[in-house]
């Protein structure tokens, strides 16, 4: 049998026969429009009743017949417009055209701007033309796509539904440009790193791997952009970022896609304190240029970016919300054991860093609703900061969170190679328990014998700056094409 989409598909291929017969090209090469729906709209509004004559495009969402005159609604990058048909205008074969139009194709339409009745800014249109057939027909719900994996499948019929969903990628693309005008300003230079690498370094997580079979060798995707951008700041560059992908072989949820946007930087002769002040302003100017305002909505609270944020030591945060003082437990076992006294279980072997961790994400995070600065972690969890002034159990380094999520990490960056390699050695045993390891770090361990300056550095989560100032609360929202499990065929 037959079913409805066939029966319009059909139609449509046989409507494009039929233009094509009479001399009428269904996909033409180009179109000359010089207004926007909304450049159109804003003339109108400023100049009055009639004004001159626009040229625009856009797709049809919406077609009424009234009499001897027809409406259509156009929708481009910037909105809607209504365009005006009228027989007396166009001639009876212009206007006849009008039939193989239908909701979905695109249409260039010129003419003058007049004002309705109802006060809509509307086209007369003197001229218009198909500019591409749809064969497929939109949605019969077009005007609310809700079904979530079609939405994330097929995102091109999610932007074309769904207002909102355009307006939230508009403002990604504002917000990453915000970032890298911010940090230019800084003096910062944007550069470009290798994201296949012989080795996955610079942060612990699974890497995805695949075969370079002219060299015949497997590679990594880059984990993090971390080693290069330091052996940059050992080359003489001293400040620098790079807003890019990576990639790590990990779980999804809400909070992780398997790749996603990072933004790091580092700066010569600075510390974690010059990466907190650094992250306050980054946060609140892009805010401030996007949305107008440092004040954003985001999981039914009002979060205030402002300088200053508010920071909390790591281990007063830990045991005033469990009671835990995690220095009067430097041997794993006994942590895990105070840890099993309080209820919580512990999956996968208790190491100190990853037991750590779990308190912090379970007794902390949540409660840290406005931005916070997390400072001075064990040197347990972290191999590359600098040792805490005053503390070598602990170094110098902080998370921000906001909403009870993280969105920066930064160090004050070990610059002492020897120093470097025994932490990377000694994280590397208590992994695989073997006393004989090979670092992955290897060649930048290389590039800091030649001496690295003292140096501050900072990552942030594009995707979930993205969130918050869009006030989406899952990434998937935010990532034009996040990652789905594969699409069977039934």
């Amino acid at each position: 049998m037959t079913s409805r989409l066939d029966r319009v598909t059909e139609e449509r291929l046989k409507t494009i026969q039929d233009l094509r017969a009479r001399d009428i090209d269904p996909y033409p090469h180009t179109y000359h429009s010089d207004h926007t729906a909304a450049a159109a709209r804003a003339l109108c509004e400023r100049e009055g009743e009639r004004t001159q004559v626009v040229s625009i495009a856009g797709r049809v969402m919406a077609r009424r017949k009234m009499g001897k005159m027809a409406f259509l609604d156009l929708m481009d990058a910037s909105g809607r417009m209504q365009v005006c048909l009228r027989r007396d205008l166009l001639g009876d074969e212009e206007y006849a055209l009008l039939r193989d139009i239908g909701v979905g194709d695109f249409v260039g339409a010129k003419g003058e701007l007049f004002l309705t009745k109802t006060g809509e800014v509307t086209v007369d249109v003197a001229k218009y033309q198909i500019l591409a057939k749809s064969i497929r027909p939109l949605p019969e719900k077009w005007h609310g796509l809700v079904d979530v994996e079609t939405r994330y499948r097929q995102r091109y019929l999610d932007l074309i539904s769904n207002e909102e969903v355009r307006r939230t990628f508009m403002l990604r693309s504002r917000i990453v440009s915000a970032t890298r005008r911010f940090l230019d300003g800084q003096g910062y230079v944007e550069v470009e790193t290798p994201v296949l690498q012989s080795k996955a370094g610079g942060a612990l997580a699974k890497p995805f791997v695949t075969h370079h079979h002219a060299l015949g060798e497997d590679l990594f995707l880059r984990i993090a952009l971390e080693l290069s951008l330091k052996k940059l700041i050992v080359g003489g560059i001293d400040r620098v970022y790079e807003l890019g992908r990576v990639f790590r072989n990990e779980g999804i949820s809400v909070r992780h896609n398997p790749e996603f946007t990072l933004m790091e930087c580092y700066c010569a002769y600075a510390d974690y304190e010059d990466m907190m002040s650094l992250t306050e302003r980054l946060f609140s100017t892009v805010a401030q240029e996007v949305l107008g305002s440092s004040c954003v909505q985001f999981r039914g609270q009002q979060i205030e970016l402002a300088p200053p944020w508010k920071r909390l030591y790591l281990r007063d945060a830990i045991k005033e919300a469990c009671g835990i003082d995690i220095e009067e437990f430097q041997e794993a076992e006994l942590l895990h054991e105070r840890m099993l006294q309080q209820g919580m279980r512990v999956e996968g072997e208790p190491r100190r860093a990853k037991l750590i961790d779990d308190l912090i994400s379970t007794f902390v995070e949540p409660k840290l609703v406005q931005p916070t600065f997390l400072l001075d972690y064990p040197i347990d969890m972290s191999p590359f900061p600098k040792r805490k002034r005053g503390n070598d159990r602990m170094v110098e380094r902080f998370e921000a969170f906001i909403s009870g999520m993280e969105f920066a990490n930064a160090f004050t960056e070990l610059n002492d190679p020897v120093d470097q390699r025994e932490r990377l050695e000694q994280q590397l045993r208590e992994q695989v328990g073997d006393e004989e390891v090979e670092i992955a770090d290897e060649d930048f361990i290389e590039a800091m014998e030649y001496g690295m300056p003292p140096t501050g550095g900072l990552g942030i989560g594009i995707d979930r700056l993205v969130m918050l100032l869009t006030g989406q609360d899952s990434i998937r929202d935010v990532i034009l094409f996040p990652q789905l499990k594969g699409k069977r065929d039934d």
